[in-house]
């Protein structure tokens, strides 16, 4: 499972059925509601930091987050807001659940559409029942489903007024590498939204965070800092590289002239030399490392596909940074203009 996870923004689709029709009941409901309580449970960082009652250890992770805030503004320039200003625990291990899913013998994602934001290929909730509830449905249907804890998601710079998105508990002490990663990717968000294009939005948010990730490791942490995210970062490249392979071959498998019979047999033969694979990288190169076994006992063509969505475009994305010099706010430009443009051309232009 990728580090930084697929972020919903049902909320700004909620507020504009729910504020222009009346709506109260329902998944739009449940999305108002449940940003709301996530917004009332937040503080000011500020006030976190004075409150003696606050652990140490939690404050100074705070002040570590205002450090990468202010390097985000003014190194990498992202927009210089509300968000993550503020903290909230949510005493709870996900601040959505999203609930992705596909055909038995396809990787394209189901989507769902909204008004404003448009159509994403994936539906999110802030009660683990409900995204379970939706996901049984789903199976019902015939679609192989996934469902996963979401550490923190995007109102795309829309809810300032309101606080902006704040830090969560739910991502707030993970390595220094990650929560650098992480928030550079939320407030990349914020830069530029592609309607009907999570692929798009999400690669670019992705690259953003590995590039500006990167830079932050290597001019502001320390040692130790770096060698933690250098080791993790090398299970996450082998993960993608192993992954990778295989969604091509299950693509592949699944767009061949042949039954369905034929295909259900290939897919059975891939999953099991998958794991298989899997079982050799752990115990050669991971050192028995089994933070990815619940990926594996539960992938399925729902979980591919929601790789394709991180990671599918990323190095087009990296391509147009270092062609804009490597100048944030150029790239931001560039990005702008190629998510003016229709789906079918953005793509072509960032394909190889």
């Amino acid at each position: 499972m990728a580090s930084i996870a697929l972020a919903g923004a049902a909320f700004i689709a909620a507020a504009a059925v729910c504020l222009g029709s009346g709506c109260s009941v329902g998944y739009y409901a449940q999305s108002v509601s449940g940003h709301l309580d996530l917004l009332n449970r937040s503080r000011p960082v500020t006030e976190w930091v004075a409150d003696p009652a606050t652990p140490p250890g939690l404050r100074e992770r705070l002040q570590l987050t205002q450090r990468m805030r202010e390097f985000a503004v003014a190194e990498l320039k992202l927009p210089d807001n509300k968000s993550y200003r503020g903290y909230a625990d949510l005493q709870r291990g996900a601040a959505v659940w999203n609930v992705v899913a596909a055909p038995e013998l396809s990787l394209t994602l189901k989507t769902w559409c909204f008004p404003v934001m448009g159509c994403v290929g994936y539906r999110g909730y802030f009660d683990r029942a409900e995204a379970d509830k939706l996901a049984a449905q789903l199976r019902a249907e015939g679609y192989e489903v996934a469902v996963y804890g979401v550490p923190a998601y995007s109102t795309l710079g829309w809810t300032d007024w309101l606080g902006g998105d704040p830090l969560l508990n739910t991502f707030v002490n993970w390595p220094e590498g990650e929560l650098a990663r992480l928030l550079f990717h939320e407030l990349a968000h914020q830069v530029v939204y592609a309607a009907d294009d999570t692929m798009f939005n999400e690669s670019f948010a992705t690259a953003v965070e590995r590039i500006a990730g990167q830079r932050w490791l290597a001019t502001q942490a320390g040692p130790q800092a770096r060698a933690d995210y250098a080791a993790l970062d090398g299970r996450r490249q082998d993960f993608r590289a192993l992954t990778l392979a295989y969604r091509r071959q299950f693509d592949a498998l699944y767009r061949r002239n042949t039954s369905d019979d034929d295909k259900r047999a290939g897919k059975a033969a891939l999953m099991a030399q998958l794991r298989v694979d899997y079982a050799e990288l752990k115990a050669t190169r991971w050192g028995g490392f089994a933070g990815y076994d619940g990926w594996f006992e539960r992938a399925n063509n729902a979980a591919f596909g929601v790789q394709a969505v991180y990671n599918e475009l990323v190095p087009g994305f990296e391509r147009v940074f270092n062609e804009q010099g490597a100048d944030f706010s150029r790239f931001y430009a560039r990005v702008a203009e190629l998510a003016a443009l229709p789906k079918a051309q953005r793509r072509a232009t960032l394909q190889p």
